[in-house]
C-alpha cells in the first residue's frame, strides 16, 4: 500500500473505484495505518509458532529432534509465504492489493483504535526524545534532477514530443540568453545615417517586422522599429526623417548571462518580445527574443515571415556533409544536425575551433570534435568564415582530435 502512486490514486478516487477513497484516508494517517499492520503482521507470526509447537509437543511429546524440525518448517513456510511473496505481489501490483485491502484495515483500525492511540503516543515520545522531526521529514520537495528522472522513467506513457518540452523545461534554469541570441553579426539592422532613399529600400526588402535602427555604430542604438507602421507612413509623400524618428520605440536591454527562464519571465512582466543583450562596458552581444526562447522549449516553428538564413542547413546532404557559417550557434547546430559539440565553452562554431586550436587556423585545416569532422573552408580577416561538417556516424569513435 506504501508504494502506491499518489497520483495514480487520486484519478481512481475521482472515477469512484471501489476501495480508493478509503485508501487515501488510511495513507493520510501513516502511523496508524503502520501501527495496525504491523500489529497484525507480528500478531500472526507469533501466534502461528507457538501453535505448531503446540501441537508437536501433544503429537510427540517432548522430543527435541521433531521441535527443531517443525520450528525450522514454520519459519521457512512464515518467510515464503507470509513476509517475501506478498511483498513481491504488493510492490508489483499495488493498486489491486491496496485497494480490496484497505475495506479490511479500516475496520481493524476503528476497533483497535484505542491501542493504536497507546502505541503511537510510546513511539512520538520515543521520537521527540531523540529530537526526531516527522513534519520536517514529510516536507521533502523534488529536486529538478528527481523531476527529471521521473519524466524519462515515464517515457511509455508520455508521448515523446511532450517529454522533450518536459526536459527543455528543466534545462531553461541551466542556459542563459548568450545561449539562445541571434549573434550582433547576425542582427538585422537599420543604420539611420544612411541616405535616406537606401533606407526606405532596405525597409521593403527587410526579413523582420521589428528592427534596431541605430546611428553610424550599432552600439548606439536609437531604437526599436516597427516595420508595417513605417510602411504605411511612407505612403504618404511629405514623409521625411524626422518624422522617421518619432516612429521609433525605446529599446530593452538585458545583461549578458541572464538565465532564459528568468527573461521569459522579463519578457512577461514588461510585455516584450524583444531585447538587445548587452555585456558590462554596454557593448551590444546579440539580440534574444520570445520566439527565441519559445523555439529552445519546443523546437522549430514557421512564422508568417520570412527568415534570414541562420547559416546552417536543414539537414545533411546525400554524402553525409554540411556547410555552415562559423557564427552558428553551437546549440542551434547540436539541435538541427543532433550533434553532441561541447556547450559549457564558446558559444558558437568559430569560437569552438579557435579555443582548440590557440590560433587562427588556415584554409583546409579540419578536426575531430565529440566524433565530428569539421573542415574549415574560409578564413575572412579574424574569424572562420565557412566550415565543412561532417555526418558523425561516418567516422569512428574518436572524442577531440587535431589532424
Amino acid at each position: 500500500m506504501m508504494s502506491l502512486n499518489r497520483h495514480q490514486l487520486k484519478e481512481l478516487a475521482v472515477k469512484e473505484v471501489m476501495g480508493a477513497k478509503t485508501t487515501q484516508r488510511l495513507l493520510a494517517h501513516t502511523d496508524q495505518l503502520l501501527c495496525v499492520i504491523l500489529i497484525g503482521n507480528n500478531l500472526i507470526n507469533v501466534i502461528i509458532p507457538v501453535l505448531t509447537t503446540s501441537i508437536a509437543l501433544r503429537a510427540f511429546r517432548n522430543h527435541s529432534a521433531v521441535l527443531s524440525i517443525t520450528t525450522g518448517i514454520v519459519a521457512f513456510l512464515i518467510i515464503v509465504f507470509a513476509e517475501i511473496t506478498p511483498k513481491i505481489v504488493g510492490a508489483a501490483f499495488p493498486e489491486k492489493i491496496a485497494l480490496p485491502a484497505s475495506l479490511v484495515i479500516k475496520p481493524l483500525i476503528t476497533i483497535a483504535r484505542p491501542l493504536i492511540w497507546f502505541i503511537n503516543l510510546l513511539t512520538n515520545s520515543i521520537l521527540f526524545i531523540l529530537h526526531i522531526n516527522m513534519k520536517r521529514s514529510r516536507d521533502l520537495r523534488m529536486s529538478n534532477e528527481e523531476w527529471r528522472s521521473v519524466v524519462l522513467e515515464s517515457s511509455n506513457f508520455i508521448p515523446s514530443k511532450h517529454k522533450s518540452i518536459l526536459l527543455n523545461l528543466f534545462n531553461l534554469e541551466n542556459i542563459s540568453v548568450d545561449d539562445v541570441m541571434t549573434p550582433r553579426q547576425r542582427i538585422e539592422a537599420l543604420d539611420f545615417n544612411m541616405p535616406f532613399d537606401q533606407l526606405v529600400k532596405q525597409l521593403e526588402t527587410c526579413y523582420h517586422n521589428q528592427l534596431v535602427v541605430y546611428r553610424g555604430d550599432i552600439d548606439r542604438v536609437l531604437g526599436m522599429l516597427h516595420v508595417r507602421k513605417i510602411l504605411a507612413a511612407l505612403q504618404n509623400q511629405k514623409f521625411r526623417r524626422e518624422k522617421f524618428r518619432e516612429l521609433l520605440v525605446e529599446p530593452y536591454f538585458v545583461p549578458s548571462g541572464t538565465p532564459v527562464f528568468q527573461q521569459l519571465q522579463y519578457f512577461q512582466e514588461n510585455q516584450n518580445q524583444m531585447a538587445l543583450v548587452v555585456n558590462e562596458y554596454g557593448e551590444i552581444q546579440g539580440l534574444v527574443t520570445l520566439e527565441d526562447i519559445i523555439k529552445e522549449l519546443i523546437g522549430e516553428f514557421t512564422t508568417t515571415l520570412p527568415r534570414i538564413p541562420s547559416g546552417i542547413a536543414n539537414s545533411w546532404n546525400a554524402q553525409g556533409e554540411c556547410i555552415v557559417t562559423g557564427g552558428t550557434s553551437l546549440r542551434e547546430l547540436n539541435r538541427r544536425l543532433g550533434l553532441r559539440l561541447p556547450l559549457d565553452g564558446p558559444k558558437t562554431l568559430n569560437g569552438l575551433i579557435l579555443e582548440l586550436l590557440e590560433s587562427i587556423p588556415e584554409a583546409d585545416v579540419s578536426l575531430v570534435i565529440s566524433n565530428t569532422r569539421i573542415q574549415v573552408m574560409q578564413i575572412d580577416n579574424q574569424a572562420i568564415r565557412t566550415v565543412k561538417l561532417f555526418r558523425p556516424s561516418q567516422l569512428d569513435s574518436i572524442h577531440t582530435a587535431a589532424v
